[in-house]
C-alpha cells in the first residue's frame, strides 16, 4: 500500500483485528483517506481495555471517528462490565401503545422519556470508553416480515417511530453524541436481509415517502447523518439506495433537504454486490452522494481486502474516478464529539446518567 499526499476528505471507515491494535491497524489508521474505524464484539474484553484501544487509536489520529453498532437489543456490541443492557427500540413503540391505561397521554410521556434516557445511557457509557459515535436510531418501519430489522425498530407508524427517534436523539446530545439515521429510506418492508441476500422492495417513490421515508423527512434538521439501505427500489433506481444519487443526491438532498453526512452501508455486505468489488461499489457510492464508505470485518485475516479499497480508492482518486470534497470532510469532522466525556468512575455518580437509568423501560 503506498502513501498519498494529504486529502482534504478521509472517507474510508475500516475495522481492526483484536483487542489492541497491531502494526498493520496502525499503518492503515494513519493514512489521510481513512477517517473512521468501527469497533465489533471482537475487540471488546473490559472496559479498561476499551478504553486503552480508544485512546491508542486517538493518540494515532485525534481526528478519527471512533464508531460502534450499539444500538440496544440484540445489536449491542458492549454488554459486561458496568454497560447497562439496553433494551431493543421496540420496547419503547410498546410502552408508547400503553397510553391510556394510567391516563390520557401517560404511555406518550414515559415513552418519549425513556427513550431520551435510552440514548443518554447509551452515549454517556460509550464515550466514556472512548468511542465517538454509534450508529442510531433505526428508522426503519416495523412491518413485520423483517427478520433482520423486527424488534430493532420503534414502531410500525412513521409518526411514533419519528417521535421516539428524535427523543433518543436528544438523549445522545444531552451526552455529546451525535446520531445517524438508519436505513434510508427504509429497509423494514422486505423480508430479505441485505447482509446475506440483496432485498427487492418494489413499491412506488410516491408509496415509500408517504410512509418509510417520513422520518428522514420530518427529521431533517435534526438528523446529524444517515445511512441508506442495501435495498434496490426498482420503481426509483436499478440501483441500491446506497448507490443511487437518485436517492441520495435527489431526494435525500433535494427534496428532503438534509444537509448531514451520508455513510454506506458495510460494502461487505451482499447487498453491495451489485454494484461490484468492494473499491467499485466504494467509487460508485462517493459518487452517488456518500460522504463515508465502510468496509467491515475484513482485518481478521491480514486485512488485504482494507488495503486493496485504500489503494484502489487513492488510484480511482489519481485517476479522476471521484473527486475529494471538503464538504463532505466537514461532514465527517462534525460527527466528532466536541466536548469531553465524563470518566466512567465520574459517571458512575453523575446525576443526569443516574436520572437516566432511573427512567429506562
Amino acid at each position: 500500500m503506498t502513501e498519498t499526499t494529504h486529502t482534504p476528505h478521509a472517507p474510508i471507515v475500516l475495522d481492526v483485528a483484536g483487542l489492541s491494535l497491531d502494526a498493520e491497524d496502525r499503518r492503515r489508521l494513519q493514512h489521510p483517506l481513512v477517517g473512521g474505524l468501527i469497533l465489533f464484539a471482537r475487540n471488546w474484553r473490559d472496559r479498561a481495555q476499551l478504553t486503552e484501544l480508544t485512546a491508542e487509536i486517538k493518540a494515532l489520529r485525534p481526528d478519527m471517528l471512533v464508531c460502534v453498532d450499539h444500538e440496544g437489543g440484540r445489536v449491542q456490541r458492549f454488554r459486561s462490565d458496568g454497560f447497562t443492557h439496553l433494551p431493543p427500540m421496540r420496547a419503547l413503540g410498546d410502552l408508547w401503545l400503553q397510553d391510556g391505561k394510567a391516563g390520557a397521554g401517560s404511555g406518550v410521556l414515559r415513552a418519549t422519556e425513556a427513550a431520551t434516557a435510552c440514548g443518554y445511557v447509551l452515549a454517556a457509557e460509550l464515550r466514556a470508553c472512548g468511542v465517538d459515535f454509534s450508529f442510531t436510531p433505526v428508522l426503519d418501519l416495523d412491518h413485520g416480515p423483517s427478520g433482520v430489522i423486527g424488534d430493532r425498530a420503534f414502531h410500525r407508524d412513521p409518526r411514533v417511530a419519528t417521535l421516539l427517534a428524535k427523543s433518543l436523539m436528544h438523549g445522545l446530545l444531552l451526552a455529546g453524541m451525535a446520531s445517524c439515521g438508519k436505513h434510508f429510506p427504509g429497509h423494514g418492508f422486505v423480508a430479505a436481509d441485505s447482509h446475506t441476500a440483496v432485498p427487492v422492495d418494489r413499491r412506488s417513490l410516491k408509496a415509500i415517502l408517504e410512509d418509510d421515508a417520513r422520518p428522514y423527512e420530518w427529521l431533517g434538521t435534526s438528523l446529524a447523518s444517515v445511512m441508506p439501505a442495501h435495498v434496490i427500489y426498482p420503481k426509483v433506481d436499478a440501483q441500491p439506495a446506497g448507490f443511487s444519487a437518485r436517492w441520495l443526491k435527489d431526494i435525500l438532498r433535494q427534496r428532503l433537504r438534509f444537509d448531514g453526512a451520508v455513510f454506506s452501508d458495510d460494502l461487505s455486505m451482499q447487498g453491495a454486490t451489485v454494484a461490484g468489488t468492494p473499491v467499485e461499489a466504494a467509487v460508485a457510492a462517493l459518487n452517488a452522494g456518500c460522504d463515508l464508505v465502510m468496509l467491515c470485518n475484513q482485518s481478521v485475516d491480514g486485512g488485504a481486502p482494507l488495503d486493496a479499497l485504500i489503494d484502489g480508492l487513492e488510484a480511482a482518486l489519481d485517476k479522476g474516478s471521484w473527486q475529494t470534497s471538503a464538504t463532505s470532510e466537514s461532514r465527517r469532522q462534525g460527527l466528532v464529539p466536541q466536548t469531553e466525556p465524563l470518566p466512567w468512575d465520574e459517571l458512575m455518580h453523575h446525576a443526569a446518567y443516574l436520572h437516566a437509568l432511573d427512567r429506562l423501560p
